[in-house]
């Protein structure tokens, strides 16, 4: 059956942030941690809300460590943020198709949009579910049920596109189709395939064949 809707995560899937997610953990856990935390360590983090992450570095300062986070990953985000190589061409081919685009991130929607507009795609989804506008964050279905009730899509036209495990299980929580970009996934092919996504990208282009735009 033809995809007529599809949804994307954001950073590490359509956009390359993963030096400024990294840079903005070591910058605030250098700030409140009890000790110096690994490159790999930090790879962990990336993903899930930042609530969860930063309730494993010091439950007692939460709050100030998300603010501190934020204030330091929005200042950098022209330094850092790119597009992964096809994705910009593909959204746009997948846009002329006449396909429904939507964003579906842990992120705010603000710093969310931000990094949209500096990859120059902040004309191409019809609809952004960020952080902020729902109550339970990926993997819960509610940010993914949002954007389809939104662009009034069916559960068995949609794939949901994500490079992390909270992305796929996202998916199979909203009863979509899901798919996995390995090839730019700092978590990697094995990490992915550990939750049984339908398809799984070797780069962005693969999913004009799967969604039958060509």
């Amino acid at each position: 059956m033809r995809m007529e809707t599809v949804l994307f995560d954001l950073d590490g899937t359509l956009i390359d942030t993963n030096e400024l997610i990294i840079a903005s953990f070591t910058h605030t856990i250098e700030k409140y941690a009890d000790r110096p935390y690994t490159r790999e360590e930090i790879i962990d983090f990336i993903g899930p809300p930042l609530i969860d992450s930063f309730q494993k570095v010091n439950p007692d300062l939460v709050e100030e460590m998300m603010a501190t986070y934020r204030e330091h990953n929005y200042a950098h985000h022209e330094q850092y943020v790119e597009a992964y190589p096809t994705v910009v061409e593909t959204i746009n081919e997948l846009k002329q198709a006449g396909l429904k685009l939507g964003i579906v991130t842990t992120k705010l929607s603000d710093t969310a949009k931000l990094g949209l507009k500096i990859t120059g795609m902040d004309q191409l989804f019809d609809v952004l579910i960020g952080l902020d506008d729902v109550e339970n964050a990926k993997p819960h279905p509610e940010p993914i049920l949002k954007a389809m009730n939104l662009l009034h899509a069916n559960p068995m036209t949609t794939l949901m596109v994500g490079d992390n495990y909270h992305d796929i299980e996202a998916g199979h929580n909203a009863g979509v189709k899901t798919a996995g970009g390995v090839a730019w996934s700092l978590k990697g092919r094995k990490v992915l395939e550990k939750h049984d996504p339908d398809y799984m990208l070797e780069e962005m282009r693969d999913l004009l064949a799967i969604v039958g735009v060509e």
